[in-house]
C-alpha cells in the first residue's frame, strides 16, 4: 500500500553504560517516520548517532526506552527468536565492508539468507542466479570475494540484500569504500531498484552529494534530528 508507513520510531532514547557512572546518551528521543517506497538518507557527520540509528532501524541492538513499530510489528515486544526472523524477512542490509563470505562463490554468498530463511536449495540457487543477474554479476557468480573488485563485492552484497524480498534495504555508507565511478555505478544500482521494483531505502552518509539523490533527507547532529527536507537532485 502507497503512503503506508513502514518504519514507525517514537521518542528513541539510546543509553550505553546504563546506570553507571559513565553512562553515555547517543539519541535523543528520535521520532521517524518512513513510508513504503521511500528512498531516504539519513546524514550527519562521524559521531552524530547514524550508526547507532541504523542498528536500531536495522534491529541490530533496541533502545533503552520509545517504540519501534516496523511494517506493523511491535518490535519492542518481541523477543530475540522474533526479532532475529523479522530481521531476516524485512530488511536487507549493505554495509561499507561489504560482509560477504571468504573462499565462498558470489552465488554462495546471495544464497545466504534465503537458507538461513529456509528455502529450499533448487529455489534458492534459481533466485540468486536472477538477483546475481539482476546487478549485472551473473558472469562472475562462482568467483569469490578475492576475485572480486571493491565494485562488484557490494552488487553481490546488493544481490544478497535483496534475497528474501525485504521490505527494507538498509545501506550504511555502502559507497564509503569504493572510488567515485564505482560508487557512481552503486548508486544508480539503487537508484534502478527503487524506481522498478518500489523498494523502501535507508541509506546512511555522511555525503551531502549523496543523500541530495534520495527523495527525503534526515539531517542528524548529535544524536538528534536537526533537519528534515526534499533531495534536491533526485530523480523520479
Amino acid at each position: 500500500m502507497e503512503n503506508e508507513v513502514i518504519i514507525d520510531l517514537n521518542q528513541i532514547v539510546k543509553k550505553f553504560y546504563v546506570g553507571k557512572e559513565n553512562e553515555l546518551e547517543i539519541l535523543h528521543g528520535i521520532d521517524l517516520k518512513v513510508r513504503r517506497g521511500e528512498f531516504v538518507s539519513i546524514v550527519g557527520a562521524s559521531g552524530s548517532g547514524k550508526s547507532t540509528l541504523m542498528n536500531i532501524i536495522g534491529i541490530l541492538d533496541r533502545p533503552t526506552s520509545g517504540g519501534y513499530i516496523l511494517e506493523g510489528v511491535d518490535i519492542c515486544k518481541a523477543n530475540d527468536k522474533e526479532v532475529s526472523h523479522i530481521r531476516n524477512q524485512k530488511i536487507g542490509f549493505v554495509f561499507q565492508t561489504y560482509n560477504l563470505i571468504a573462499r565462498t562463490s558470489a552465488l554462495k554468498n546471495v544464497e545466504l539468507p534465503m537458507m538461513y530463511a529456509g528455502m529450499s536449495k533448487r529455489a534458492r540457487t534459481a533466485k540468486a542466479k536472477e538477483l546475481l543477474k539482476l546487478v549485472d554479476m551473473e558472469e562472475r557468480m562462482d568467483h569469490t570475494p578475492d576475485e572480486l573488485s571493491g565494485g562488484q563485492k557490494q552488487r553481490v552484497a546488493i544481490a544478497r540484500a535483496l534475497g528474501n524480498d525485504p521490505a527494507i534495504i538498509l545501506a550504511d555508507e555502502p559507497t564509503g569504500a569504493l572510488d567515485s565511478k564505482t560508487g557512481r555505478m552503486v548508486m544508480d544500482l539503487f537508484h534502478k531498484l527503487h524506481k522498478e521494483k518500489g523498494i523502501t531505502i535507508v541509506l546512511i552518509t555522511h555525503s551531502n552529494e549523496l543523500a541530495e539523490e534520495t527523495q527525503r533527507i534526515i539531517t542528524l547532529k548529535d544524536g538528534t534530528i536537526i533537519g528534515e527536507r526534499e533531495g534536491s537532485a533526485y530523480a523520479v
